[in-house]
């Protein structure tokens, strides 16, 4: 008995590899845009706390 043999009826695994298919680009993108914004989170308030720090030491960048 082929338990892998489901009659030649392959009809599911063929509608997830097309959903698969069609909406992994779409997670992919969603990934890369996610951690786009960390890390532009990331450094902006890396450099907002590094200005400050030299703002309240007394070196002024701006004026």
């Amino acid at each position: 008995m082929n338990v892998f043999n489901n009659g030649g009826s392959d009809t599911r695994v063929n509608d997830l590899f097309g959903k698969l298919e069609k909406y992994v680009p779409l997670m992919f993108a969603l990934l890369i845009a996610f951690l786009a914004g960390k890390a532009l989170k990331k450094m902006f308030w890396t450099a907002f706390g590094m200005y400050m720090a030299l703002h309240y030491s007394g070196i002024h960048l701006f004026g």
